[in-house]
Protein backbone atom coordinates (compact mmCIF):
# COMPACT_ATOMS: atom_id res chain seq x y z
CA UNK A 1 0.00 0.00 0.00
CA UNK A 2 1.04 3.46 -1.40
CA UNK A 3 2.06 6.09 1.73
CA UNK A 4 -0.62 8.72 2.33
CA UNK A 5 0.70 12.17 2.79
CA UNK A 6 -1.55 15.38 3.55
CA UNK A 7 -0.37 18.91 2.32
CA UNK A 8 -1.47 20.40 5.50
CA UNK A 9 -2.17 23.78 7.11
CA UNK A 10 -3.72 23.40 10.79
CA UNK A 11 -5.20 27.15 10.95
CA UNK A 12 -7.43 25.79 7.86
CA UNK A 13 -10.89 24.14 9.32
CA UNK A 14 -11.12 21.81 5.62
CA UNK A 15 -7.68 21.08 6.69
CA UNK A 16 -8.03 20.25 9.81
CA UNK A 17 -11.16 18.10 9.02
CA UNK A 18 -9.55 16.11 6.03
CA UNK A 19 -7.16 15.32 8.48
CA UNK A 20 -9.78 13.78 10.84
CA UNK A 21 -11.56 11.91 8.17
CA UNK A 22 -8.77 10.46 7.01
CA UNK A 23 -7.64 9.46 10.96
CA UNK A 24 -11.36 8.28 11.15
CA UNK A 25 -10.30 5.29 8.82
CA UNK A 26 -7.37 4.69 10.46
CA UNK A 27 -5.17 6.22 8.26
CA UNK A 28 -1.90 7.57 9.42
CA UNK A 29 -1.39 9.89 6.99
CA UNK A 30 2.73 11.72 6.46
CA UNK A 31 1.50 15.31 7.48
CA UNK A 32 3.61 18.26 5.53
CA UNK A 33 2.86 21.33 7.19
CA UNK A 34 3.60 23.24 3.46
CA UNK A 35 3.94 26.90 4.98
CA UNK A 36 6.66 25.14 6.99
CA UNK A 37 8.27 23.10 4.51
CA UNK A 38 7.42 24.70 1.40
CA UNK A 39 7.35 22.50 -2.01
CA UNK A 40 9.88 23.07 -4.37
CA UNK A 41 8.99 24.11 -8.37
CA UNK A 42 9.85 20.51 -9.66
CA UNK A 43 6.91 19.04 -6.61
CA UNK A 44 4.28 21.17 -7.82
CA UNK A 45 4.53 20.09 -11.24
CA UNK A 46 4.85 16.72 -9.99
CA UNK A 47 1.41 17.37 -8.04
CA UNK A 48 0.22 19.07 -10.57
CA UNK A 49 -0.02 15.90 -12.65
CA UNK A 50 -1.34 14.03 -9.71
CA UNK A 51 -4.13 16.13 -9.08
CA UNK A 52 -5.15 15.92 -13.27
CA UNK A 53 -4.75 19.34 -13.82
CA UNK A 54 -4.08 21.53 -16.86
CA UNK A 55 -2.92 24.50 -14.95
CA UNK A 56 -1.62 25.96 -11.96
CA UNK A 57 -4.39 27.95 -11.39
CA UNK A 58 -6.46 25.09 -10.80
CA UNK A 59 -4.52 23.85 -7.73
CA UNK A 60 -4.20 27.91 -6.50
CA UNK A 61 -6.54 29.86 -3.93
CA UNK A 62 -7.39 32.70 -6.50
CA UNK A 63 -9.69 34.49 -3.49
CA UNK A 64 -6.54 34.93 -1.70
CA UNK A 65 -6.08 38.69 -1.24
CA UNK A 66 -1.75 37.74 -2.26
CA UNK A 67 -3.59 36.51 -5.60
CA UNK A 68 -5.18 39.90 -6.58
CA UNK A 69 -1.88 41.60 -5.03
CA UNK A 70 0.37 39.97 -7.37
CA UNK A 71 -2.31 40.04 -10.69
CA UNK A 72 -1.82 36.80 -11.49
CA UNK A 73 -5.16 36.41 -12.78
CA UNK A 74 -3.24 36.86 -16.76
CA UNK A 75 0.00 34.96 -15.66
CA UNK A 76 1.46 32.28 -17.22
CA UNK A 77 1.95 29.37 -16.46
CA UNK A 78 5.63 29.90 -15.30
CA UNK A 79 4.79 32.95 -13.08
CA UNK A 80 2.40 30.83 -11.64
CA UNK A 81 4.66 28.17 -10.67
CA UNK A 82 7.22 30.99 -9.33
CA UNK A 83 3.84 32.25 -7.04
CA UNK A 84 3.41 29.27 -5.44
CA UNK A 85 7.20 28.13 -4.71
CA UNK A 86 7.65 31.76 -3.78
CA UNK A 87 4.59 32.01 -1.60
CA UNK A 88 3.07 28.62 -0.34
CA UNK A 89 0.04 30.19 1.13
CA UNK A 90 -1.77 30.26 -2.34
CA UNK A 91 -1.64 26.66 -2.94
CA UNK A 92 -4.81 25.29 -2.23
CA UNK A 93 -5.40 23.02 0.75
CA UNK A 94 -5.53 20.41 2.19
CA UNK A 95 -4.10 18.18 -0.41
CA UNK A 96 -3.93 14.06 -0.03
CA UNK A 97 -1.64 12.18 -2.09
CA UNK A 98 -1.73 8.74 -2.86
CA UNK A 99 0.53 6.86 -4.86
CA UNK A 100 0.39 8.74 -8.66
CA UNK A 101 -2.92 10.53 -7.48
CA UNK A 102 -4.00 13.60 -5.40
CA UNK A 103 -7.08 15.25 -4.31
CA UNK A 104 -7.79 18.63 -2.87
CA UNK A 105 -10.10 18.41 0.20
CA UNK A 106 -12.45 20.57 -0.84
CA UNK A 107 -15.28 18.98 0.43
CA UNK A 108 -12.67 16.66 2.52
CA UNK A 109 -14.55 13.83 1.12
CA UNK A 110 -13.47 14.26 -1.66
CA UNK A 111 -9.84 12.65 -1.22
CA UNK A 112 -11.76 9.09 -0.39
CA UNK A 113 -11.82 8.48 -3.97
CA UNK A 114 -7.87 7.84 -3.62
CA UNK A 115 -8.16 5.76 -0.78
Amino acid sequence: MSQIQILHNPRCSKSRQTLQLLEQRDIKPQVTEYLKTPLKAQELMVLKNKLGLDTFRQMMRIKEELYRELELKQASEERLLQALVEYPVLLERPVVIKGDQARIGRPPEQVLDIL
